[in-house]
């Protein structure tokens, strides 16, 4: 493929046919380019497939990136990754970092240019998930969140709309400064410790979608990362605890 060429996929939900509305439960299926790569959902549900669709052509096609389970915000044109297991809290804390000004790259899928080193934005609407919701919702009403979807493979679902900042900045990537593996653990104590260039290397595997498919590459891509952002793991309890070390952290990496 050239470098300008322009590549798209045309993706819709499609619900299912009239006579399933009359007789039974009313489904939605995810189309990308006419495949429907998952099986059909209630049509309440809607919403989130179409969050989770448009991350699978993300993770399943954008192999001139190195696509990685994480959230990303923006200062200065430097990038802090939140790199985490599902349930780790990355996207609660995305959203609070939101909140304090950072600007919204992505909340879900960290894009890292093979090319340029770079993280390209995805300023898409923050998915939340459970207690996060509430926790989201006290922040005010200027952080707008949409109706909570039930009962779905992951729980209670609703999604936090980006601020128009970072949507209007959406072409503009930022730089790797530093990298938090957080973890939300209830009822405990700070720890933050710094992470050895091996450790946070295999770490960065770990998250990794397509890392195996891009072999050399792939391996590239982490260790230029990791030469220039420094990495540590989080543990905390708070947005009390959690906020000041980050800031802390920035002010020393960032």
């Amino acid at each position: 493929m050239e470098a300008d060429q322009f590549v798209d996929f045309e993706v819709k939900l499609h619900s299912t046919s009239r006579l399933r509305h009359l007789v039974a439960r009313p489904q939605v299926s995810f189309l990308c380019n006419g495949h429907a790569p998952f099986k059909p959902l209630p049509l309440t549900q809607a919403f989130p497939m179409l969050e989770w669709g448009l991350n699978w052509v993300i993770s399943s096609h954008a192999h001139d990136h190195l696509v990685m389970h994480a959230a990303v915000v923006e200062k200065g044109g430097c990038a802090l990754i939140l790199a985490a297991d599902p349930g780790s809290g990355k996207s609660t804390l995305c959203a609070a970092l939101v909140q304090h000004g950072w600007r919204l790259l992505s909340d879900e899928l960290a894009l890292l240019r093979l090319e340029s080193g770079t993280i390209t934005p995805i300023a898409r609407p923050i998915s939340l998930k459970n207690r996060s919701i509430d926790v989201v919702r006290r922040f005010g009403p200027q952080f707008e969140l949409s109706k909570v979807c039930h009962d779905t493979a992951k729980g209670s679902i609703a999604h936090m709309r980006p601020p128009p900042d970072s949507v209007a900045k959406r072409n503009v990537a930022a730089r790797p400064a530093l990298v938090i593996f957080p973890q939300y653990r209830e009822g405990s104590n700070m720890i933050c410790e710094p992470l050895g260039h091996a450790y946070a290397f295999l770490e960065m595997v770990r998250h990794s979608f397509n890392f195996s498919l891009l072999c050399g590459d792939g391996f590239d891509a982490i260790a230029g990362m990791l030469d220039t952002a420094t990495a540590y793991r989080m543990q905390y309890s708070s947005f009390d605890q959690a906020l000041p070390e980050v800031n802390r952290l920035w002010s020393q990496h960032g």
